[in-house]
């Protein structure tokens, strides 16, 4: 074989070397925030993927893991689709070119997506809501807003049931073989 030039030590070094470059691939597209109580607030009908309008201290921090999208929604208005309520704390190292953590940020889609999502929200009472804040595999900003509608206070009774049930079915599932 050709191998025999190749020890064991450089055969461990490549190993760790594609170990770390796999790790940091996973890392950069994984949700840097998520609004989980949502899914429990709201029935999600429909996802759609939205870029977001960012200022440099606000992608560093975002990097950085530091956004809560707790009690935060979309609208549009004037034909543009807006976030409101969502905190990207400030960057410390951003010294005075800081930006505001809580002000309003535009979202990117196309007119016809817009339009569509205008004629949903106005007709049929739905209400848009991001789920998570992410960095795609380009290393670009995303928003995944859903179009939801209200549970009604039985939906989450049911909700809770139903979780409560499957926690226990699994539960019960480990401690079979046992």
């Amino acid at each position: 074989m050709k191998y025999n030039n190749i020890s064991l030590q450089n055969v461990i070094e490549l190993l760790l070397l594609s170990a770390m470059v796999s790790k940091q691939n996973k890392n950069s597209t994984g949700a840097v925030a998520s609004n989980k109580k949502a899914r429990f607030e709201y029935e999600i009908v429909d996802k759609i993927e939205a870029g977001i309008s960012l200022n440099g201290s606000e992608v560093k921090s975002l990097r950085a893991g530091n956004a809560d999208l707790n009690g935060s929604y979309a609208r549009i208005i004037n034909g543009e689709c807006y976030l409101y309520s969502s905190k990207i704390d400030q960057y410390f190292e951003a010294s005075y070119n800081n930006h505001d953590p809580q002000r309003q940020r535009k979202l990117l889609l196309h007119k016809a997506e817009i339009r569509k999502l205008y004629t949903k929200l106005d007709q049929r009472g739905y209400t848009l809501v991001p789920l998570k804040i992410y960095f795609n595999s380009r290393g670009i900003a995303k928003v995944q807003l859903a179009l939801a509608s209200g549970k009604k206070k039985y939906d989450k009774r049911n909700t809770i049931k139903e979780r409560d049930n499957r926690r226990d079915t699994e539960r019960q599932m480990r401690n079979f073989g046992r």
